[in-house]
């Protein structure tokens, strides 16, 4: 038996999305925490309900059917703590990324400089950016009130100035918003949250306390003009967006009440457990992780400490597609559907999801839309990420950094009918190069892992030794330019423990699996062929270490970026033969 390294208490979480609410119960079993089981029901923030804390119960419900056990008392309360007759559980997280999207104002002095800062730091959150002002607005006091009451924000970020610098500027902006928050109808009045010079923290909260519905102040994302620090910001950022769906939705008080962390936005805690998985697995790679809601998208990058999180509202797989073809056109889309249909068909069934997002695909054509929708989603939010990155980990070729491992969420990816599906949305999606592994986060724990951490540390690190990641492959993208389809790039042998070898040559454009059981360890020697990257270098041969996993090692040789055909025929039967020499 293995000693224990816990107090032997029991948590459920909580994560209530967009579509679907989610109860995770978790438990120590011979010494170390598990993930039991997960109950789950639709949300019930819209009508007929109107009130999260029905989808909450029902979820509960359903968990306690999947485990077994009973959680709640006869008037369908929570038992808190565990009884001796083991009813009950010991504590209580939540995690929310549901409720209408925040309207936001950004406030800052330089447009390059701490408005630039203010812009990332509302990259990392689910709202939306409705107005921007810096010093080189060229509106009027009057022109500016009237784009604030237009826009009719729920909530204002500020910042500017260097610890020590600028007050005048940002004094003349206090007085904006404080005006605008003034002739606004109390119950509209915006939260406000400064993350500016510290030396105009308390002038900020004797002159905006009255006015604004709720204060925060940060500390100062720009301390210094060449140093920007957007991490404490984050998290108060994550506790006024909190504030705002306890006004939209009261009931989450009642639930608030009874956890033992502060309920967090979603997007905020996956962001938290990317970072500490990047520091666990310690690969000096960083971690990426994607999330495909139907609300949003988000994409969280961490290399150690620091973290690079976005939020792309804009990009969900339900409601935000009625907004999809403002961002990039039918035909890019359709280069990716692999059925000979009217382009007209994509644009329906966008406009169908968009209107009924819980609408499940119920036939051959609709989940080949779906699933084509999700690749190219994928395709926009990483390359928009890869834009906010900083230079030392952005790659001159514009593809994602080197990770290792990548995690995926979210229903469209998860509940895909064959392993071969998802492989091929996280390829054709992100198109990672180089060496990775693609684990799935089955069960959608990632968020709920990340607001447990505010509580019991030790449980997110137990659980994700246990097994709660399914790894699907380990991949090898080779990098290569100028190189026709058909020309053999790489040479590959795996060497397995037990002895046996497999030995292949890839061509380029081709997608090859070599077995390998989860589980398994095994050497892959690789020997590039016309000077192809396979992510030692350019040509450089080597031995790497692979472990097994349900499709073991796939070698991607299409290239980097993939470059489809231009005619349709073509195209669709690559697209086809892809799908097919991976089962899907």
């Amino acid at each position: 038996m293995p000693v224990s390294l816990v107090e032997g208490n029991s948590l459920l979480a909580v994560d209530i999305g967009s579509i679907t609410t989610r109860a995770a119960y978790f438990d120590v079993v011979e010494g170390q925490y598990r993930f039991i089981g997960m109950g789950q029901s639709p949300t019930t923030l819209i009508a007929p309900a109107s009130n999260i804390a029905f989808g909450v119960q029902s979820a509960i419900e359903s968990l306690q059917f999947v485990i077994g056990k009973t959680l709640v008392d006869e008037n369908n309360h929570l038992t808190m703590p565990s009884q001796p007759d083991g009813v009950g559980v010991d504590s209580l997280c939540a995690t929310i990324s549901t409720g209408d999207v925040l309207r936001t104002v950004l406030v800052g002095l330089l447009p390059d400089v701490s408005l630039k800062s203010i812009e990332k730091l509302a990259l990392g959150a689910d709202i939306q950016v409705v107005d921007s002002f810096n010093t080189n607005d060229v509106r009027d006091i009057n022109e500016q009130l009237d784009a604030i009451f237009k826009s009719s924000p729920d909530l204002v970020l500020i910042a500017g100035g260097t610890d020590g610098g600028a007050t005048q500027s940002i004094q003349k902006f206090l007085e904006l918003v404080g005006l605008a928050s003034y002739l606004l109808p109390e119950t509209r009045r915006p939260a406000l949250l400064f993350a500016g010079n510290k030396n105009m923290q308390k002038q900020v909260l004797t002159s905006m306390k009255n006015l604004a519905s709720s204060v925060a102040i940060a500390p100062n994302v720009r301390p210094v003009a060449d140093v920007e620090d957007l991490g404490p910001a984050q998290r108060k950022l994550a506790e006024q967006m909190i504030k705002l769906r306890q006004r939209q939705m009261p009931e989450l008080e009642d639930l608030r009440t009874l956890c033992a962390s502060p309920i967090l936005p979603a997007a905020y805690n996956q962001g938290r457990m990317v970072r500490f998985l990047s520091r666990y697995f310690d690969t000096g790679r960083g971690v990426l992780s994607v999330d495909v809601g139907a609300a949003s998208l988000s994409l969280a990058m961490a290399f150690g400490d620091d973290l690079y999180l976005n939020v792309f509202n804009h990009y969900g797989v339900g409601e935000p597609l009625a907004r999809l073809l403002t961002h990039t056109s039918l035909d890019e889309l359709a280069r990716w559907f692999p059925l000979n249909l009217p382009v007209e068909w994509l644009r329906d069934y966008i406009h169908q999801k968009a209107l009924y997002p819980a609408f499940i695909p119920a036939t051959t054509e609709e989940l080949a839309v779906e699933q084509t929708i999700v690749r190219h989603l994928l395709q926009l939010a990483s390359r928009d990420a890869v834009a906010t990155l900083p230079a030392k980990y952005r790659p001159r070729t514009g593809l994602l950094p080197a990770t290792q491992p990548i995690l995926a969420s979210g229903a469209s990816l998860t509940e895909a009918a064959t392993l071969g599906q998802k492989l091929l949305m996280l390829l054709d999606g992100l198109q990672p190069a180089g060496i990775t592994t693609l684990a799935m986060d089955q069960n959608n724990l990632l968020a709920m892992l990340g607001a447990i951490a505010e509580q019991n540390s030790l449980l997110p690190v137990q659980v994700i030794n246990s097994g709660a990641l399914v790894y699907l492959a380990t991949v090898i993208a080779p990098v290569v330019s100028n190189v026709n389809y058909g020309t053999p790039i790489v040479r590959a042998k795996l060497i397995r423990n037990d002895g046996s070898e497999s030995e292949t040559e890839v061509k380029m454009g081709a997608l090859q699996i070599l077995p390998l059981d989860s589980g398994q360890t095994a050497r892959l020697q690789l020997r590039p062929l016309l000077r192809a990257d396979v992510g030692l270098g350019p040509g450089r041969a080597g031995e790497v270490d692979v472990i097994g996993s349900s499709l073991g090692i796939v070698i991607d040789a299409r290239g980097r970026p993939i470059r489809l055909p231009a005619e349709p025929e073509r195209r669709r039967e690559l697209l086809n033969l892809w799908q097919n020499r991976v089962g899907g």
